[in-house]
């Protein structure tokens, strides 16, 4: 796949997870990422110097999907300064003395700066649909007891996460969301793997078998929660994540086609009073 057709990953009609394959191996992906990510940190440099516009990737996937080494080898080569990574966990008691989208919005990247998002506040109509007692925690008006948990309730969380995400956009934050689409067998081979090897043992609890007893209610809550939010604004892609050089190499690649699109986006001109007197700068360095 010398060329990527993003019409091949992304969400721009409703689709069945069933469907798409979660298998996908790009030749020599490794080294190809290698090139993608020298090129996605240069345009992070440029895009910090410029500071009209953030970018937002929101990962999301079953256990063992891969997020976290994604993280690290597609972002590594970017310059401190300009990323930050937020890995969002169960809400403390101070976000849930607050909306469910607000320790979201705060984590938001400034202008200028990439943000990522290890799970995403689509955990929120994800985790709490399979658990719907979760929502209790919230203390939202109304919301006495799971029965009072109905299809409007959802449909209007759904529509709360689209305004959320047409409001940051219209202000300049271009949206990445990334589901890593994972087979049922190879989390299996990977969950083996954190019980097998001594150092990867820390990464295995036993919630993680409860949630996988679950994998057909997460299936159907994933599907249609993308259905439902796939948007031109704040598309999703579905990544084929059963070989991980493979999903690292296509996320990395489609965010690089796409904000390469941004014509607009330069480094800022030197004022003309400095850019005129340049030489004059360099002298004075020189004859220190």
């Amino acid at each position: 796949m010398e060329k990527l057709n993003l019409d091949d990953f992304k969400v721009d009609s409703d689709i069945l997870l069933k469907n798409r394959s979660t298998h996908l191996i790009i030749n020599k992906a490794k080294k190809k990422l290698d090139d993608v990510r020298d090129e996605l940190s240069d345009l992070q440099d440029t895009m910090y110097a410029h500071g009209k516009y953030a970018v937002l990737v929101c990962l999301q996937g079953m256990d063992t999907a891969g997020k976290d080494s994604l993280i690290r080898e597609v972002f590594k080569e970017f310059n401190t300064r300009g990323i930050i990574v937020h890995s969002f966990k169960v809400p403390t008691d101070l976000e849930r003395k607050h909306d469910y989208l607000w320790r979201h919005y705060i984590a938001l990247p400034a202008r200028g700066k990439f943000g990522v998002f290890n799970r995403t506040h689509y955990e929120n109509v994800l985790v709490t649909r399979v658990h719907p007692e979760y929502i209790l925690g919230e203390n939202i008006p109304k919301i006495k007891s799971v029965d009072d948990i109905d299809e409007t309730f959802w449909n209007t969380r759904f529509e709360q996460i689209n305004n959320f995400e047409k409001h940051i956009a219209n202000n300049g934050t271009v949206i990445f969301k990334f589901f890593l689409h994972l087979s049922k067998e190879e989390q299996k081979d990977r969950l083996l793997r954190r019980l097998e090897k001594r150092n990867k043992n820390w990464k295995f609890s036993p919630g993680d078998l409860k949630e996988r007893a679950l994998w057909g209610d997460y299936q159907a809550c994933y599907q249609e929660a993308i259905n439902k939010t796939s948007k031109p604004h704040a598309p999703w892609f579905v990544i084929p994540a059963d070989d991980k050089p493979t999903a690292r190499y296509l996320v990395a690649k489609i965010m690089l086609e796409t904000l390469s699109q941004y014509t607009d986006i330069q480094e800022p001109e030197l004022d003309d009073d400095v850019k005129a007197n340049l030489d004059l700068y360099k002298e004075q360095l020189e004859n220190e």
